[in-house]
């Protein structure tokens, strides 16, 4: 069994299931957590996401991290239900291992690609039922054909490829129109963009979105909470510091008076 290496497989043999739908309308307000972003710029893929995770009007937490790295070269981020998909992010990184060990080679990108959709087809129960309903983000440098990638999934587990940009969650109907209109007529495309400006344009997106979205918490200064920024190239996945995203806050986003 353990020969082709895949690793879910090996678990579901074992008994495991992914996500066990509860009954539907049982008044419990399950936690989501919203809008996270990707954008191809001059070096790569910026993957970003706010930090509030929510149930009903509630705000639950405000430290999520939703882009997670699943190995070397990609990351997923999240948007729905976080203990589902951090579940699936603990599959996929130890899938994408355990196919290393057992194959002596990196899965290829499709292979990954397959492997989360084959995860969100399996949850389709839980996420028709709502509790557990999660719509990612995939981005990673193919090794292969050496480019940066993009995919966005709806819940049931259909893959599509955002060409330049993707984004999912409760604020991103705001950053999708904001992307557009940057893309086609700003100064510059987004994927001429330096990976400080690409950062400077993430933070303006995420804090738009919070104007408009209560669930997307944007930046908290006092607290000094800013977003996960991490960028995807043919080094690996990097992670920008608290520090910098502060000072490109303080300097590209803030409202000087």
């Amino acid at each position: 069994m353990g020969m082709h290496g895949d690793f879910y497989q090996l678990l579901k043999g074992q008994g495991y299931q992914l996500c066990v739908p509860a009954a539907a309308g049982s008044g419990v307000d399950i936690p989501t957590a919203t809008t996270i972003l990707a954008f191809k710029y001059r070096d790569g893929v910026l993957v970003a996401g706010d930090r509030r995770a929510t149930a009903g009007n509630m705000v639950m937490y405000d430290r999520t991290d939703k882009v997670l790295d699943l190995d070397r070269h990609s990351v997923m981020a999240i948007a729905g239900v976080p203990a589902t998909a951090y579940e699936m992010a603990r599959i996929l990184e130890h899938s994408f291992k355990y196919y290393r060990r057992t194959q002596l080679q990196e899965l290829s990108f499709e292979g990954k690609l397959r492997a989360l959709s084959k995860l969100l087809k399996e949850n389709v129960a839980a996420a028709l039922s709502g509790t557990g309903a999660v719509a990612p983000i995939f981005a990673g440098y193919d090794v292969e054909q050496e480019t940066a990638k993009i995919y966005f999934y709806d819940i049931l587990g259909a893959e599509f490829e955002g060409v330049e940009y993707a984004v999912s969650g409760s604020g991103s109907p705001t950053i999708r129109g904001i992307l557009h209109y940057l893309n086609t007529w700003g100064e510059q495309p987004l994927q001429a963009m330096s990976e400080e400006q690409a950062a400077a344009q993430a933070l303006r997106l995420l804090t738009s979105a919070a104007e408009f979205d209560s669930a997307t918490g944007g930046v908290n200064r006092e607290a000094d909470l800013y977003p996960v920024v991490k960028f995807i190239t043919a080094a690996g996945v990097g992670t920008m510091p608290d520090a910098r995203l502060k000072s490109l806050f303080e300097a590209k986003v803030a409202r000087h008076v």
